[in-house]
């Protein structure tokens, strides 16, 4: 369907001729960060866990300038950041990226460890970092990225954390949906999350025309219905009063609430 390019760390996934996912399929995270190239400049949406050079890939990639875009910043997402200059993010969470971020480094690491892994024989556990830095530019719902010949809106949509955002490119229906959207175990039950926005924000792109979802983990090839599957479980869930912190995991066949 597509062509694939494995590093000794990341894979690279061809969506189309200028759209591409880079995966680490090695973590237990298994996260995607996408390279979208338009004519005058190209974004990266997300950079990874950091425990290798994303920007050698990028570079491999593309001659243009990059600007790296945030769905949020969580360690898992902005791991590669500091190997790019010209960083955005939503401003609900500037301070996380250039102030404080809301976790300890010990308990980043612990996530990072906490599984077997085949880490790339460079990398160093001891030198881990989190990455701080101020953004060159801060996102607002609504916003539009103009890459030349491609154009990108950013969606606020808060509830796995209070600045998540998807980014939607109208012409080609893509739905960049960071972790509001994936296979797997969908996160609502720490602090800095809220449930109820989770769903509202579910809502708020199921208006949307959407032929293809990228999501942040795991399986990359997902059926756009899984959209209004996690709205019914979202809605299911608060129908009945569950909805709210503390709740534990409920299993829906292919993805899982935890709240």
């Amino acid at each position: 369907m597509h062509d694939v390019n494995m590093t000794d760390w990341f894979t690279i996934e061809t969506i189309d001729r200028d759209t591409f996912a880079i995966s680490e399929y090695k973590h237990w995270e298994e996260t995607h960060c996408y390279l979208l190239c338009g004519t005058e400049k190209a974004v990266l949406i997300d950079t990874g866990l950091g425990v290798d050079n994303i920007k050698r890939i990028v570079d491999s990639l593309t001659s243009l300038p990059v600007m790296v875009v945030t769905t949020h910043i969580h360690w898992d997402h902005i791991g590669g950041h500091k190997h790019f200059k010209d960083i955005a993010v939503h401003e609900k969470e500037k301070d996380w990226l250039s102030v404080q971020f809301p976790i300890p480094l010990q308990a980043v690491k612990s996530n990072l460890m906490c599984k077997p892994c085949d880490f790339p024989k460079n990398f160093n556990i001891e030198e881990y970092q989190i990455f701080n830095g101020t953004p060159q530019r801060i996102l607002y719902d609504g916003d539009c990225l103009d890459l030349g010949d491609r154009k990108l809106t950013v969606i606020h949509t808060p509830g796995h954390s209070p600045g998540h955002c998807c980014f939607y490119e109208l012409d080609r229906k893509y739905l960049f949906s960071g972790d509001l959207i994936y296979q797997g175990c969908l996160d609502a039950f720490y602090p800095t999350t809220d449930p109820q926005l989770f769903l509202q924000s579910v809502r708020k792109i199921q208006h949307l025309s959407i032929s293809r979802v990228l999501p942040g983990h795991h399986q990359l090839n997902i059926p756009v219905n899984i959209i209004g599957r996690i709205e019914n479980g979202f809605s299911k869930l608060s129908d009945e009063g569950k909805l709210k912190q503390g709740n534990g995991v409920f299993d829906f066949e292919d993805f899982q609430i935890h709240i």
